[in-house]
């Protein structure tokens, strides 16, 4: 063994020696990075969106990137698959983390003021994207289409077709852009008395959702004559049972969103109005509110972004139309 031991004390001095070549001088001390700050490629933002399932998500994503891209800046996108409790564990990572700031879809509009209170706390700002939350004055701000007036726009679109509709209402009643989709069209619909309200059923805001919903109410209902899902996807899954009853004829579908997929509906004569959103807007004023507010420069509560309809006379421009600049 003793043979061995110079051999042994010559690598125990290079491992002593090696860790110190990296080590810097006494006395000097690193500098944190600043708040928000990643040791490289910009601040971290974060996005949970309630659903990526849905061509506006990802619009409005697109949104947000070419904002924070511009600044140099990273966003993580997350999708919390219409799950509250994961909604909330990913914003919690993102505090975690120290995000600059924090853009939310939510899931919930009431459900989620736990965790827009533990960002408050930890100073990180919140924007609100698309589908507003109860408790506002926890968030910096809440960017969305108005939607009460998309609502409004289908009822009087499917009065001008249908004055004697009777309808049904596909909901989604714990997302208040929904809530407030459901209450234009109502307030709207109130003007037309020769429009009747059959029911309003949950649709869960997806074409999966919907189809088994519109199936049961159309067996339920054989006088409806329309229906008012609250946004595209599940205006599609209206559609997918309402053309396997074989009364694409005689049900007239008018809804909320402005999708290709509602355009290209539209234009086939399966879907007759939709009210179109702009998504990729929202995305780019909310980002660009976020960035105001770094700068110390005030920013509104409440930001509204106008609606449109869209009908098969006005499908084709629209569809090729580029989304106003911000």
């Amino acid at each position: 063994m003793n043979k061995y031991l110079p051999l042994f004390v010559v690598i125990l001095n290079i491992a002593l020696v090696v860790p110190g070549c990296n080590q810097k001088p006494a006395g000097s001390i690193d500098s944190p990075p600043p708040a928000g700050k990643e040791t490289s490629g910009g601040r971290l933002f974060g996005v949970s969106f309630q659903t990526m399932n849905n061509p506006f998500f990802v619009e409005l994503n697109a949104g947000l990137l070419e904002v924070i891209e511009a600044h140099g800046d990273r966003l993580v996108t997350l999708d919390a698959q219409f799950n509250s409790l994961k909604q909330k564990n990913d914003c919690s990572d993102l505090v975690l983390q120290g995000a600059a700031g924090i853009f939310l879809n939510p899931v919930n509009w009431e459900g989620i003021t736990g965790t827009l209170v533990h960002a408050k706390q930890k100073g990180i700002p919140v924007v609100v994207v698309d589908a507003p939350v109860k408790d506002a004055d926890l968030v910096l701000c809440q960017v969305a289409s108005d939607n009460v007036e998309a609502g409004r726009l289908a009822a009087r679109a499917l009065n001008e077709v249908r004055p004697d509709a009777k309808v049904v209402i596909l909901h989604q009643s714990v997302n208040k852009a929904c809530i407030d989709r459901v209450d234009g069209f109502k307030e709207e619909m109130a003007k037309f008395p020769g429009m009747t309200l059959l029911d309003t059923q949950e649709g869960k805001g997806t074409t999966e959702g919907a189809r088994p919903v519109m199936r049961d109410l159309l067996s339920r209902f054989p006088e409806v004559n329309a229906v008012f899902p609250i946004n595209d996807p599940s205006a599609l899954g209206a559609i997918s049972a309402i053309e396997s009853a074989g009364k694409l004829d005689q049900v007239t579908v008018v809804t909320v969103d402005g999708s290709k997929e509602a355009i290209t509906a539209i234009r086939a004569g399966k879907m007759y109005s939709t009210s179109a959103q702009f998504p990729r807007e929202i995305g780019r004023v909310s980002a660009q509110k976020l960035y105001e507010h770094l700068e110390g420069k005030p920013v509104e509560k409440d930001v509204k972004i106008p609606v449109k309809l869209i009908t098969k006379e006005n499908a084709d421009a629209f569809e090729t139309a580029p989304e106003p600049a911000a």
